[in-house]
C-alpha cells in the first residue's frame, strides 16, 4: 500500500500521544506525512517539534490552525492578527505546506453574521503580506453549518473559494470530506478549486449516523456514510495528488484507544476503503 499518499493528522491520536509519541508511531508504521496542532506543537517547543521533523525528513501536510479573526473590539481583532502572524512563523518553521484556517464565528452577542465575515477578510488581508514574505500558503477550511455561530462562518466551498479568489494567489482551501460532503454544489466546487489551483489540502474522517456529538464524534472511515473514494476521485480529477490527511476527533471512542490500535486501524481502512 502507497503510504506515501496518507498523513495522519495529530489530532488523531490526541487522546493518547503527544507530538513526539505521535511521529514515533508514525516512523514505525512507514507513514511520513503529518499535520500537527499548535498546541501539540508547542507543549514540545517549537524548536524541537521542528528539529524532530527536519531530522526524519517528514512531510507536514498543514498546521492546525489559523484563524478565529472576528472578535468585539478592535483589541481583541488585533490580538487574532498578531496570533496568525505566529501562527505563520511556526508553520514555516516547520516547513508547512500550508496554514489551515478555522476562520471563526459570531463575536459574543452578536448577530451579524455578515459582519463576522467582514472581519474574517479584514484579518486575512492584514496577514497576507506577513504569509507572503514567509512563503506560507494559507488554506481556509471551509466547516459545516453547525459551526457557523462559533467557530466558522465560513461554511461552504463556494465562499471559501469566493473569499480566496478576492486575497489572491496565495490563498487556497483545505476541502475536509467531514465539513464538505453534503453540499449539492460539491462536484462544480472541487473541479473550480482544481481550475484555479486553490486546494492545499485534503482531510478525511467519516460521519456518523447518529453523531452524537457535533464536534468530537467523528468517524473512522468505513464507519459512517461518507463515500470516499467518489470523493478523492473528484478531488484527483481537479488535480489534486497530494496526501489524504486523516483528521478524527472522537473524545468517546478513538481518543480512548492506543495510539498503535488508531494508527493500525487507519492504516487498515486506508487500504481497504480510502
Amino acid at each position: 500500500m502507497a503510504l506515501e499518499n496518507l498523513s495522519i493528522n495529530l489530532a488523531t491520536t490526541r487522546g493518547s500521544w503527544g507530538f513526539a509519541e505521535a511521529v514515533d508511531g508514525c516512523l514505525e508504521r512507514g507513514i511520513t506525512a503529518i499535520s500537527p496542532w499548535r498546541d501539540q506543537v508547542q507543549a514540545i517547543g517549537l524548536e524541537e517539534a521542528a528539529r524532530i521533523v527536519h531530522s526524519n525528513g517528514l512531510r507536514v501536510t498543514g498546521l492546525c490552525r489559523g484563524g478565529m479573526f472576528p472578535a468585539e473590539t478592535a483589541e481583541g481583532r488585533k490580538a487574532a492578527i498578531d496570533d496568525n502572524r505566529r501562527a505563520i512563523d511556526e508553520a514555516a518553521a516547520l516547513g508547512a505546506d500550508c496554514l489551515v484556517f478555522v476562520v471563526g464565528g459570531l463575536p459574543q452577542g452578536s448577530r451579524d453574521i455578515d459582519g463576522a465575515r467582514q472581519m474574517v477578510r479584514d484579518g486575512f488581508e492584514a496577514i497576507l503580506p506577513y504569509a507572503r514574505s514567509s512563503k506560507v500558503p494559507l488554506a481556509i477550511e471551509p466547516l459545516h453549518p453547525m459551526y457557523a455561530a462559533d467557530r466558522s462562518c465560513v461554511n461552504t466551498l463556494k465562499q471559501a473559494l469566493d473569499l480566496a479568489d478576492v486575497l489572491g494567489p496565495e490563498v487556497g482551501v483545505a476541502i475536509d470530506a467531514y465539513h464538505v460532503w453534503w453540499d449539492p454544489d460539491l462536484a462544480e466546487q472541487i473541479a473550480r478549486a482544481g481550475r484555479d489551483n486553490r486546494i492545499f489540502a485534503h482531510h478525511i474522517c467519516d460521519w456518523l449516523v447518529p453523531t452524537r456529538d457535533l464536534l468530537l464524534d467523528r468517524g473512522m472511515m468505513g464507519d459512517g456514510i461518507i463515500d470516499l473514494p467518489a470523493f478523492r476521485r473528484m478531488i484527483e480529477a481537479a488535480g489534486f495528488h497530494g496526501p489524504q490527511e486523516v483528521e478524527i476527533f472522537s473524545a468517546e471512542n478513538w481518543w480512548k484507544k492506543p495510539g498503535s490500535v488508531v494508527l493500525d486501524t487507519v492504516i487498515e481502512r486506508f487500504a481497504t476503503v480510502c
